[in-house]
């Protein structure tokens, strides 16, 4: 026989996914086993071949109990857990890395998104060939000046600044193309600017749909107020990290040039003024225009300083992950 007939009956095809659903969790251990039965009961109406991701953030009660159990009994089930809190935005990352599925959904655990959106997303996302479906939270169940007046006062902002018309930044309930989840980094607190992060990675194509919001059946939000100052600053961090992110020195190079000629002019002036004009008749440590230069001159050296080791830690950062897995299964 062959070799290369040998080689080929030694190789065992992966079979195909249709969809993956990636479910980060935080302290569920009550809303998980009705979150499990509400998407067998809905993918069961379904045709397609799927596989359901739960990464645990660090959860201090039972939830992995949970995942851990219905691991061995459902072959569709994988799971991931962190050996403490890292973050939404690397539970994500690890479960973006892990998804086989032509579509990739993400969403909460909490019970507040409906699985049953699952194929209204799944629709829109392939029949008007987008990259990203975002939920949109129309109506929503949350307290009217704790939750609902900031959100949407930081999703117009979101829009303003990034430039896509979403309603809803942080509905947790997405579709992706599995193109789109592979091409982006989501580290940090960045999980609220994923279409924005897909957008700057070329998959522009980016749609909502309004779904379904429901109130918090067991527990207590994971979030508080301080979330929306924070994911102001995030939103700055990107636009910033997206556009100056590979030379850093355009950005801090410019400031410091700006600063030293600026400098180096009120300089030049003061220069030329005691040398041949003599017009104040005062010492140039007595005048306004002095400080000015010295202040200029060496706010832009540090600018470019800046600039110099920003250059020099991008190109020898450590790419290491910042999250650390406890167990997989």
């Amino acid at each position: 026989m062959p070799k290369e007939v040998k080689r080929n009956l030694g190789v065992s095809k992966q079979p195909h996914t249709d969809i993956s659903v990636i479910i980060p969790f935080l302290d569920e251990e009550e809303s998980l086993p009705e979150l499990y039965q509400q998407l067998k009961d809905v993918l069961a109406t379904t045709n397609w071949s799927y596989e359901l991701i739960f990464v645990d953030d660090g959860s201090r009660d039972k939830g992995w109990d949970f995942v851990r159990s219905i691991v061995d009994s459902d072959s569709t089930v994988r799971g991931v857990k962190f050996t403490r809190n890292f973050g939404k935005s690397q539970a994500l990352h690890v479960g973006f890395e892990l998804a086989k599925g032509d579509v990739v959904f993400t969403m909460d655990a909490d019970l507040q998104d409906s699985p049953k959106e699952l194929p209204a997303l799944y629709k829109k996302l392939t029949d008007e060939d987008l990259d990203v479906v975002s939920g949109w939270k129309k109506v929503r169940h949350d307290p009217l000046l704790g939750k609902t007046i900031p959100s949407k006062f930081f999703n117009w902002t979101a829009r303003q600044f990034s430039g896509i018309a979403l309603h809803d930044f942080n509905c947790g309930l997405k579709a992706y193309k599995k193109e789109v989840v592979k091409a982006i980094q989501v580290h940090g607190e960045m999980h609220r600017y994923i279409p924005l992060l897909a957008k700057h990675a070329g998959y522009s194509a980016i749609g909502e749909h309004i779904v379904q919001h429901s109130a918090r059946k067991f527990g207590k939000t994971k979030f508080g107020p301080d979330r929306f100052v924070k994911g102001f600053l995030d939103l700055v961090t990107l636009l910033f990290v997206q556009r100056f992110g590979k030379r850093p020195m355009h950005f801090f190079g410019l400031i410091g040039s700006m600063m030293l000629v600026t400098g180096f002019g009120f300089a030049l002036y003061l220069g030329i003024d005691k040398l041949y004009l003599e017009t104040q008749g005062r010492l140039i440590t007595e005048r306004p225009e002095f400080y000015l230069a010295l202040t200029t001159m060496i706010l832009g050296s540090q600018f470019f300083l800046a600039g110099f080791l920003a250059e020099l830690f991008m190109r020898s950062r450590n790419k290491t992950p910042n999250y650390r897995i406890r167990e997989t299964l």
